[in-house]
């Protein structure tokens, strides 16, 4: 018999991810709060757009937050052809729940 660790992102009460490593369900916890924040914000802005556009650009802007720094550091585009910089998600342990799964042999 063996035993496997799980880690699952819950928002709202609801399952959003399964992760096989804690720091992979903190990164992703961090990216839906950065998204969520987005959202808000854009909700906010007084721009015409329904909810669920706000969310979607929102998501994506949390996506591609390393360009979106960029962007604000130099006011231009990444070089496309220089290598991507390594992912260094950050974590945040909220909303990050360890359940246990026992898997039969």
């Amino acid at each position: 018999m063996a035993v496997e660790t799980k880690y699952v992102v819950v928002r709202k009460g609801e399952e959003k991810m399964t992760f096989a490593s804690k720091k992979e369900a903190d990164a992703h916890d961090k990216l839906l709060d950065m998204a969520d924040a987005f959202t808000d914000w854009l909700l906010q802005s007084g721009m015409q757009m329904d909810e669920t556009q706000a969310e979607n650009l929102g998501l994506y802007l949390a996506e591609q937050k390393e360009t979106v720094q960029h962007i604000l550091r130099t006011s231009k585009l990444p070089d496309v052809t220089a290598p991507a910089a390594a992912d260094k998600p950050e974590y945040d342990a909220a909303e990050t729940k360890k359940i246990r799964a026992v898997k039969a042999a």
